[in-house]
């Protein structure tokens, strides 16, 4: 890795002060000491390093350190890092890990306390982060934020721990990240006055023009489960001061491909400005966050990318605090050797667990929705055999079941439309938010199989298709790989394939059954403890009364 003196030229990309020009940088060791004009440079761009305005790392497969080897590639040179998937099952000694391991290479992580664990109490997490150990992590010096407020109904109706959570970011003057989907009117603004300054969760262009509105960021997702980048974008003409960038959840085959730099070139290649399409990937959020980013002035870390446009984002090299991190498409970041920390107790399951004794002739069913996170309720006859109710692969109803991954207990099941399969089952330990074992398929033993299969490896995501079966283990929490970024990309395309091949629709398979356990989005999912209305906010019963 490169860390000296040495200039780079090209045209300079000046967000702080909104111009482009021709220069060169002069860098020493890890700062930028001077930049001076120059008409006769390469044709190439000199940007700031890109930030992800929101992500959960976790959401890559990958540990941090290898998260960062491969997002360098792609000109992210820092990341606003949500830890709240491996604080479900670790506590604080998941978001330690985080920290710790982030240290361990060339670039910067900037970790917030989640807010919400457990994100429900219908569900059974690894764990309970009450208001003092969220105000225990403010004062760790790496955290510099509360993370997604995702119980908005406790903010509007003066919950005492999350107005206890809420009190203690702004006694340390630290920012408040949102989460509230469709939010409008009198809500939002209360919503908005409670501290509440990021958005994330808009899918309207109505419902992110009156957050901006009322003074919120607005942060345009285009991750691999929610994309709002086609809505959301004309918001950067409207209020260029207040959009940022994110992907939120980004799987490793997605990540391998791109990153922010992506967002960048579909922005501009549709017509935005280019300093307004920069700066909402660098130097809004690092004023929002206050971040310690250089943004190519005098005296600033040398965080800085070369690309050969930003209209197409093709990175050649990326620089963080002076140190090249990636040249030409390769990473420079080696792999950091680690132990997996872990939550895993479970107990295999067996067929006559898993059965469903007929209790009505009509079932409610969970309808899954590609490229959603949202899902619908219907209620459709049940296929019943000898006096069970089972999978009707032709009718496209699979059963679905939830497993405590924490401890033994009897398995949720419920059945869900939109899958495809047409034999076999799948199944994760990726299950937001409590991530316990979840899987679907179309005959009971395969769904044990593939269950039991994720027992033995303490976690991971599989495909079973008789005797065919793939797993890829995620041993740190059931939720990351320690292998490199590429072999676990690799391996993921193997199960989506796999997943495809059994007969499945959907894009994306195994991303829309992580989150047909997140009860806090509609319309209806499945914990570990029943069969759940988003809307209603309570528990159904799987069979629907016949007086219906």
């Amino acid at each position: 890795m490169q860390h000296n003196s040495f200039r780079v030229s090209g045209k300079i990309v000046d967000v702080v002060n909104q111009k482009i020009f021709p220069g060169h940088i002069e860098i020493k060791n890890d700062k930028i000491q001077s930049i001076v004009e120059d008409e006769n440079v390469p044709d190439q761009y000199i940007l700031p390093g890109l930030i992800d305005a929101h992500i959960h790392v976790e959401s890559s497969m990958l540990i941090p350190s290898e998260f960062a080897s491969t997002a360098v590639v792609h000109g992210t040179t820092a990341a606003v890092s949500d830890p709240h998937e491996i604080a479900n099952v670790m506590g604080m000694e998941g978001v330690r890990f985080m920290i710790d391991n982030g240290k361990k290479v060339p670039f910067k992580f900037f970790f917030g306390a989640p807010s919400c664990v457990p994100a429900t109490e219908f569900e059974t997490s690894g764990t309970h982060l009450g208001p003092e150990a969220v105000a225990e992590m403010l004062d760790w010096r790496e955290v510099l934020y509360l993370s997604e407020m995702m119980n908005f109904p406790g903010v509007l109706f003066g919950d005492p721990d999350v107005k206890a959570k809420l009190e203690a970011a702004r006694l340390r003057n630290k920012p408040v990240d949102g989460h509230a989907p469709g939010l409008r009117g009198e809500d939002a603004q209360k919503y908005a006055a409670a501290g509440i300054s990021t958005d994330h969760e808009c899918f309207t262009l109505e419902e992110g023009r009156e957050k901006a509105s009322l003074g919120m960021k607005i942060l345009i997702r285009e991750g691999s489960a929610a994309r709002n980048f086609d809505t959301l974008i004309p918001l950067l003409k409207e209020y260029p001061g207040l959009v940022m960038f994110c992907s939120d959840d980004k799987h490793p085959d997605e990540l391998i491909q791109s990153h922010i730099n992506s967002l960048v070139a579909k922005a501009v290649g549709a017509g935005y400005d280019v300093i307004d399409v920069v700066s909402a990937c660098t130097l809004n959020p690092a004023k929002h966050y206050a971040l310690p980013v250089g943004l190519l002035q005098s005296g600033d870390d040398a965080d800085l990318i070369i690309v050969d446009s930003p209209g197409s984002m093709k990175v050649s090299e990326t620089y963080i605090r002076g140190v090249k991190v990636a040249k030409n498409g390769k990473s420079l970041i080696q792999t950091v050797p680690e132990k997996p920390i872990n939550r895993f107790n479970a107990v295999k399951v067996s067929p006559d667990d898993i059965a469903v004794r007929i209790d009505g002739s009509h079932i409610n069913v969970i309808e899954a929705l590609d490229g959603q996170i949202v899902t619908k309720r219907k209620i459709t006859a049940a296929s019943v055999k000898e006096g069970k109710v089972e999978s009707d692969p032709g009718r496209d109803i699979l059963k679905m079941v939830v497993l405590n991954r924490y401890f033994p207990a009897p398995p949720a099941v419920g059945f869900v439309h939109g899958f495809g399969l047409k034999r076999g089952a799948i199944a994760s330990t990726v299950a937001h938010d409590s991530h316990n074992i979840i899987a679907i398929g179309t005959d009971d033993e395969a769904i044990c199989a593939a269950i039991n299969q994720l027992i033995d490896a303490k976690g991971g995501i599989t495909s079973v298709d008789g005797t065919h079966r793939l797993v890829l283990p995620l041993p740190v929490a059931g939720l990351m790989s320690l292998e490199n970024g590429h072999e676990v990309a690799r391996k993921y395309k193997l199960l989506d394939a796999a997943a495809k091949e059994m007969g499945s629709s959907l894009s994306a398979p195994f991303m829309t059954l992580s989150f047909l356990a997140l009860l806090v989005i509609p319309e209806l999912k499945l914990s570990d403890k029943g069969l759940f209305d988003g809307n209603k906010f309570a528990f159904i019963p799987l069979f629907e009364p016949s007086n219906k």
